[in-house]
């Protein structure tokens, strides 16, 4: 799940270093949501751990 946040975030920036500015906010939008899922299940785990 962190390995797609981070490819979606590097083409978010190659996209807007380019300036492909539709391109680079939905590369962007994609790598924000999947970087809280990641969080949230981070976060789970770490409860699930404890627990």
């Amino acid at each position: 799940m962190l390995t797609w946040t981070l490819i979606f975030l590097v083409v978010a920036l190659v996209a807007a270093a380019f300036g492909f500015g539709g391109i680079s906010a939905a590369a962007g939008g994609i790598a924000k949501v999947l970087f809280f899922i990641f969080i949230v299940l981070f976060l789970a785990s770490l409860v699930a751990q404890i627990v």
